[in-house]
């Protein structure tokens, strides 16, 4: 077991692992934010397009998006380099659902925030910037940690289009020891620990937000006040009976 533990492979196919990761993240939160923002538009050309966007990708499969991407486009003369293809293939498909995400928290906010903006006569780039998209970020962190893991686990398909990733290490090491039960072990441990980081990374920035919103404070403040008045309550009932 240690000597699987130990093998270079496993942790070099950890590294591209992490940046598939990382590079299909950052193209799946752009498309994200760049489409739910056109389908929280007030203008219907801009929501046809965010709705065309996330439906056709939404309902496509990442593998398939993946091979035709690499196997397909070539035969027209379109060629992607294997980590191309594969951020391509992921970021397009989680970006539709995080769009779906934007779309939904944007919508979230109170309408008295947005009626207050109109009040102020704000510009509805200022209403957008200023008012709503501050207050409907940490509703989005959430949902956005939901699909970063869920991207980080799709990323094990991108060995069929030989990314030496975690998967594709584990194949050549499993074939090359035999020991097919302790390698996949090891991986589903790694794969586990590198979820946990991420859900311990979105809920720092979830505690972060709340913070600078100034979230966490009221709350606490809520329940000190609700906690003396229910004491106090308690009091004046016990100090009429005597």
């Amino acid at each position: 077991m240690s000597e699987i533990i130990n093998s270079p492979l496993l942790w070099k196919g950890a590294v591209v692992t992490l940046q598939l990761t990382l590079y299909s993240a950052v193209l799946a939160l752009i498309l994200a934010f760049l489409f739910g923002l056109l389908g929280s538009s007030r203008h219907s050309w801009a929501r046809a397009i965010g709705r065309i966007y996330v439906e056709f990708f939404r309902g496509l499969p990442a593998l398939v998006l993946m091979f035709w991407f690499f196997y397909s486009l070539p035969l027209v003369g379109i060629r992607f380099e294997t980590m191309v293809a594969g951020v391509l293939a992921l970021g397009l498909n989680y970006g539709a659902y995080g769009a779906e995400v934007v779309r939904g928290s944007i919508n979230a906010v109170p309408t008295a925030q947005y009626e207050a903006t109109v009040a102020l006569n704000m510009l509805p780039r200022q209403r957008m910037w200023r008012v709503l998209l501050p207050q409907a970020v940490p509703l989005m962190l959430p949902p956005f940690g939901n699909l970063l893991i869920e991207l980080l686990k799709a990323t094990a398909i991108v060995s069929l289009i030989t990314i030496s990733d975690l998967m594709f290490r584990a194949q050549q090491l499993r074939a090359s020891t035999g020991k097919g039960t302790e390698v996949f072990l090891v991986v589903l441990v790694m794969y586990f620990v590198m979820a946990q980081i991420l859900q311990l990374l979105i809920r720092y920035l979830e505690r972060r937000s709340e913070r600078i919103l100034g979230r966490r404070p009221q709350r606490r403040a809520a329940t000190a006040i609700a906690g003396t008045t229910g004491t106090g309550s308690l009091g004046g009932v016990g100090g009429g009976s005597s």
